[in-house]
């Protein structure tokens, strides 16, 4: 299982991340698909993935808005791209889309057949097992707008992801008290830095911490 979790941040600051990335596919051939979380500005964001990964010399990209209608031959398609990213936006509508279109499954298959699947802030939140990183700070949260009650995420990982982490006080606090409430282990990571999952093993780009039952320790 090969999963990415971005924090967030522009192409400079993930270009580590990246690098690694494109050596979890190990191939120079690549074909990489990007899922926004909307439709409304997904074009702008899918030519600022392409601009990211171009620089690597890739060349096949394409574009899947899951919230706009599709057909099973475009599915079947983007399900065998080398890698498959999911955006950042509102995880809440993000993950109710996936829902409605009935894709979890899907996604969930594409990662135990090989394919890597990627995410950024919202699309990381969404490969964990709760979306519940989303819904806290209340100083800095996505709005669940759309009342979404389910909020099980793809659980290919074993712990939860916060992204865009600022290493102060009010923040630190706030994920103190809620690694207190959860299962696993909580990664805080400030934007630039990630993690990548290769099977069961971790490995830690940027600047990082984690929250565990009421604890938090400096990862990297």
């Amino acid at each position: 299982m090969k999963l990415v979790f971005y924090s967030g941040g522009d192409e400079e600051d993930n270009l580590a991340l990246d690098t690694e990335v494109l050596k979890l596919v190990g191939k120079k051939s690549v074909t990489l698909t990007f899922i926004p979380s909307s439709s409304i500005f997904g074009e702008i964001e899918f030519q600022e993935f392409i601009n990211q990964y171009r620089r690597f010399g890739i060349k096949k990209f394409f574009y899947f808005p899951i919230d706009q209608p599709f057909d099973e031959v475009k599915a079947k398609r983007i399900f065998e791209s080398d890698l498959i990213h999911l955006g950042g936006g509102n995880t809440y509508f993000f993950l109710q889309t996936i829902q409605r279109k009935k894709l979890k499954k899907r996604f969930i298959e594409y990662v135990k057949n090989g394919g890597i699947l990627t995410g950024l802030s919202a699309g990381a939140i969404i490969m964990t097992p709760k979306i519940s990183t989303a819904g806290y700070p209340h100083f800095d949260r996505d709005d669940n707008f759309i009342n979404l009650k389910r909020l099980d995420g793809l659980k290919l990982s074993r712990f939860e992801f916060f992204p865009h982490y600022q290493n102060s006080e009010k923040y630190r606090n706030v994920l103190l008290r809620e690694s207190r409430k959860i299962n696993y282990p909580l990664y805080a990571a400030k934007d630039g830095s990630g993690i990548i999952q290769n099977g069961n093993h971790l490995h830690f780009i940027g600047k990082i911490w984690i929250f565990n039952q009421g604890r938090c320790q400096r990862v990297i």
